[in-house]
């Protein structure tokens, strides 16, 4: 193979193209000297272009941290690559209430306060309609009024239990019974005015100030020990027949009520076969 090119070359014609390099030919002496006179030039022209890169690349790659000492100390520089100081946008947040303008005061934001709850009283502890009200269990002195809804016949009760009370009336109505009150809400002040009629009575026929005050109360309560000043209490009697005595107890309205005011919420209080 090595024979056959070498003879393909050999008879292969000449091109008629002459390059001016064949015209005016140079001496290699004259050649090295020209070559020697451009080296030291391409050389510094290197060395510039590589100082001078080095010198950018190392400006960008670099910083200075801040409160280090500068070059020139005795302190070496600590240097850091400028893509571990990038914080992202996303994690810089600056709460608005502390923008401000220049020389502007810092607002101050004071915290809410939160009222505290009145302290509730003993009896308001315990349920409204579970009062307990007697001789031995008295109402207290400062015992406030209940906020009361009036009714017919100048009668008023506490307007906490009025939607029970007339529930009752109206069911003890449609059954064909026809019930009245005839007693309810009481102030301190009737309370006292009745006792007293009661016990000046009784002192007129003959007994002294204390027995007639004790004998009036077996029949009205003492002042401060009436239900009725809770307008918690009513008395119902049938209006075939209004007179709270014994034979109420064998009335229509009286039976049903004992069979279904506890339905309602009520109680049957000082029934007969409990009193002493």
């Amino acid at each position: 193979m090595a024979n056959i090119l070498q003879s393909s070359v050999k008879n292969a014609p000449m091109p008629e193209h002459v390059y001016d390099v064949a015209r005016h030919p140079v001496s290699a002496s004259r050649r090295g000297k020209h070559h020697r006179r451009r080296s030291p030039v391409l050389s510094v022209l290197l060395a510039l272009l590589l100082f001078g890169g080095g010198f950018l690349l190392g400006k960008s790659s670099a910083a200075i941290l801040p409160g280090e000492i500068l070059p020139g100390g005795d302190t070496p520089v600590t240097t850091v690559p400028m893509e571990e100081l990038t914080v992202p946008m996303e994690d810089i947040t600056v709460p608005t209430e502390e923008i401000r303008f220049p020389g502007e005061a810092p607002v101050v934001t004071p915290e809410p306060v939160i009222p505290e709850e009145p302290a509730v009283p003993p009896e308001a502890e315990a349920k409204w309609n579970l009062r307990l009200v007697s001789a031995a269990h008295p109402l207290p002195e400062d015992f406030t009024p209940p906020e009361l809804t009036q009714l017919r016949n100048r009668q008023a009760i506490d307007k906490r239990a009025y939607p029970a009370l007339q529930q009752m009336m109206d069911d003890a109505r449609a059954a064909g019974l026809q019930p009245l009150i005839c007693s309810s809400y009481r102030t301190r002040a009737t309370q006292e005015r009745l006792f007293q009629n009661r016990a000046d009575a009784l002192a007129k026929q003959g007994f002294s100030q204390e027995e007639a005050e004790d004998r009036a109360a077996e029949w009205v309560a003492r002042p401060g020990t009436s239900e009725h000043e809770t307008g918690l209490a009513v008395d119902i009697v049938d209006t075939s027949y209004q007179i709270l005595d014994k034979q109420q107890e064998q009335t229509p309205v009286h039976q049903w009520l004992m069979a279904h005011c506890a339905d309602y919420g009520f109680i049957l209080r000082y029934p007969r076969i409990k009193a002493t």
